[in-house]
């Protein structure tokens, strides 16, 4: 039996925090900036508050509590949907005059690091809205991170249990290994966070805009103060810094745990690091090459915007300083891949992620050698560790999922009239937590506003779905699931 009142105790404390967080922007509405926009936090705080406190309460048990496996699946899912839900009351009685879906698409988008939005008009939105969104990416990044890390290992998703031996308990026993995950990972997640609003201030940025931005960049969430987001700077410095920290926010945050314990040889000889910086470095002189050629702009200038482009759109994060729309075909096609590939494991970026492709590629060639001495034996490795025929079958079953989910929200998007382009990749920018896709109407310098009630329902569920690696989600569709 499913022990319910676990997981309602759990989703009480979450909201708890989500009530704290909200404190932030009152504070900043009430005594920085000295306007009424405090009142929505204070009444959405007051709300969340009390629906998290009698959630603790009436579920409080006098024992240690603790999870199964069954039980983490549900508050997984259960956790994302609830907070994003009491996320969006600040927005719905704020000025912006949003209906509660556009609220609650705008908390989904930011809780999930997704970055899409539909605001518009940014220098005119309050102070205190700007920074509760990017409030909400960083919060979201962290609960990735430990989810990734901790809960995913243990749930088998994706071939996640590859990382099970190093990363998480042994037993099904969630909570106390993730305490201590959690810990390491906010403090390192923190420091980053704070560096980087510093660097930003000293490139120019006034402190609420660094602030802002450096939560949305660690958080690899890509949510901007400014219309024409990165681009409103004018600043080869600031861009530079962003993309060292978008960098860090697609990187394995257990490496920097290992790093901080002087480990160094462990980060250099981790494969999935490798890949993730050589393709951010083939796919940069790609785009480069080809601005140079066909948009007449010198190499410098070129490797600049590519690298920018590459880097925001492979970490999922979705700023912008040039419209790629106008690059040609290539680079679109190009970052329609990397949207797919996506960062590191353990990171906060969306995607397959580059593990899962290094898992379908070593165990095809072994195939494939296989093949060519057929009484050879040849066993796929990943890091040194045997990929074993479960761990085989379940990256193969995540792609394969991933691909017919991405057909899915495809579909049902073009069933609300969406045009094919705007339809794939606003699947694709939903179920890969990237932010933007491609076309005028959802370009990276467009907003999802003009999109109707359902095409917005449909990428939300795209988002959490992909930012919970489908497996969370889709297992609660099963009706085994249900059963004792």
């Amino acid at each position: 039996m499913i022990a319910f009142r676990a997981v309602f105790f759990l989703i009480g404390i979450l909201l708890s925090i989500i009530a704290a967080a909200m404190l932030i922007p009152l504070s900043v509405e009430l005594f920085i900036y000295r306007t009424g926009g405090w009142r929505e936090f204070a009444i959405s705080a007051f709300i969340t508050g009390l629906v998290g406190t009698l959630l603790v309460l009436s579920n409080r048990s006098g024992g240690k509590t603790e999870l199964r496996v069954r039980e983490a699946f549900l508050l997984t899912a259960a956790s994302w949907v609830s907070t994003s839900l009491f996320a969006a009351l600040p927005f719905f009685w704020s000025s912006l005059s949003l209906s509660f879906i556009d609220c609650w698409f705008e908390s989904v988008s930011s809780l999930t690091t997704t970055g899409s939005t539909v605001l518009a008009h940014l220098d005119k939105v309050s102070r205190g809205v700007l920074l509760w969104r990017a409030l909400l990416q960083w919060l979201g990044g962290t609960g990735i991170i430990v989810m990734a890390m901790s809960v995913f290992p243990i749930l088998r998703i994706g071939g996640m249990q590859l990382f099970r031996n190093e990363f998480s308990d042994r037993s099904e026993k969630i909570l106390p290994r993730v305490s201590q995950i959690a810990s390491a990972i906010l403090s390192i997640y923190f420091v980053f966070t704070v560096t980087c609003a510093l660097l930003l201030h000293l490139a120019g940025m006034k402190w609420f805009d660094a602030i802002c931005h450096a939560m949305g960049t660690v958080s690899t969430g890509g949510l901007s103060t400014k219309d024409l987001s990165i681009a409103a700077f004018h600043s080869f410095y600031i861009e530079l810094i962003l993309m060292v920290f978008m960098i860090i926010g697609g990187t394995t945050f257990i490496l920097f745990v290992k790093l901080w314990h002087q480990n160094y040889k462990a980060v250099w000889q981790d494969s999935q690091l490798r890949a993730y910086l050589g393709i951010i470095c083939g796919a940069s002189l790609l785009g480069a090459l080809w601005l140079m050629i066909n948009q007449n702009i010198d190499f410098l200038g070129s490797l600049r915007h590519a690298s920018f482009a590459v880097i925001s759109v492979i970490t999922s994060t979705g700023y912008s300083t040039e419209d790629y729309n106008l690059w040609g075909s290539f680079p679109l096609v190009l970052f329609f891949i990397l949207s797919l590939i996506g960062g590191c494991t353990g990171s906060t970026t969306g995607g397959i992620k580059i593990f899962r492709f290094q898992v379908l590629f070593a165990v095809a060639l072994s195939h494939m050698r296989q093949l060519r001495r057929p009484h050879g034996i040849y066993l796929p490795t990943y890091q040194s560790q045997k990929i074993s025929e479960n761990i085989s079958t379940s990256v193969f079953t995540f792609i394969t999922l991933y691909a017919i989910c991405l057909i899915m929200l495809a579909g049902g998007l073009s069933i609300f009239g969406l045009d094919f382009i705007t339809s794939l990749s606003g699947a694709a920018s939903a179920l890969g937590n990237l932010g933007s896709g491609l076309g005028p109407l959802i370009g990276p310098t467009e907003t999802f506003a003009n999109l109707g009630i359902g095409p917005k329902c449909v990428l939300m569920f795209g988002m959490i779905l992909g930012r919970l690696e489908l497996l969370a989600i889709l297992l609660l569709f099963m009706p085994s699931f249900w059963k004792d």
